[in-house]
């Protein structure tokens, strides 16, 4: 009989235990903040930057970042284009503004031949989620915009980013909800500021000394944007305190050249 009170109150004991375990988990899910991720770049002869991550503003953006960033994607790689008073710009593999991340970026088991592009989530795009403003220090994916082909290619462009951030120097209002906004610059902004500032030139090879500055195809002046000696990413680290953010879901890229090709040749033919 003794023995038998003696197993009632261990199991009563343990019942109690688990509860309050079980109590435990629920409250931390409930109220316990989770560490929103934070990244560290290092800028070669320039410094260091720290910027944080907002998850809940745009998950699959931050997901695609932070996997690239633990697969060493970014290290090496330059700021390939600053405007004063506006933004820097990097994280393009062709360090031209042209390159494109392939799967294998994110999982080397995957095709390394195959690009790949992700969901803008911003505003426009259907995501009122992130209300994130273009404040000084926003941290942004940067992407292609198909509308000077046609007007109908704005979702193309919307979903178009891929590896290639930038940084804003400045308040830039006329940006939110129109790009994907994901972090923010915690410390180093004065190395932004350095970067910002660097001498650049025109990416057009058809400026000669003395001439005017080259013109897009509509005839309107281009900027003088790339760095002529290009700041070098030394290092990117995250630290995602023990959160795993998973794979990003990814997109097939939109093939302009293939719709100009197709638009002509449909308009040739009528």
């Amino acid at each position: 009989m003794k023995t038998k009170n003696i197993i009632t109150i261990i199991a009563i004991i343990l019942v109690i235990g688990l509860i309050a375990y079980l109590c435990v988990g629920y409250y931390e899910k409930l109220f316990k903040k989770v560490q929103n991720p934070i990244v560290t770049m290092e800028v070669e002869n320039f410094g260091t930057i720290k910027m944080e991550l907002y998850p809940d503003k745009a998950p699959n953006t931050v997901a695609n970042f932070v996997k690239l960033i633990n697969n060493g994607f970014y290290n090496g790689l330059t700021f390939h284009r600053t405007i004063p008073d506006f933004m820097i710009q990097g994280g393009d593999k062709l360090g031209d503004g042209t390159g494109s991340p392939t799967l294998a970026d994110l999982d080397s088991t995957l095709s390394a031949e195959e690009n790949y592009t992700i969901e803008g989530e911003f505003y426009a795009n259907g995501h009122p989620e992130n209300n994130m403003k273009f404040d000084e220090g926003t941290l942004a994916m940067a992407r292609s915009d198909y509308s000077s082909l046609s007007s109908s290619l704005k979702e193309e462009g919307y979903n178009s980013a891929g590896s290639q951030f930038f940084i804003t120097t400045t308040n830039y209002p006329s940006l939110n909800g129109v790009y994907t906004p994901f972090g923010k610059v915690i410390e180093g902004m004065d190395v932004v500021h350095k970067i910002e500032n660097v001498e650049v030139t025109y990416r057009s090879e058809e400026l000669a000394s003395g001439e005017e500055a080259p013109k897009d195809e509509e005839g309107n002046a281009l900027t003088a944007d790339m760095p002529l000696e290009k700041p070098v990413i030394k290092s990117m680290t995250v630290e995602t305190y023990g959160v795993d953010y998973g794979m990003p879901k990814t997109l097939e890229p939109f093939d302009y050249q293939e719709w100009v090709s197709q638009y002509y040749g449909a308009s040739a033919n009528q």
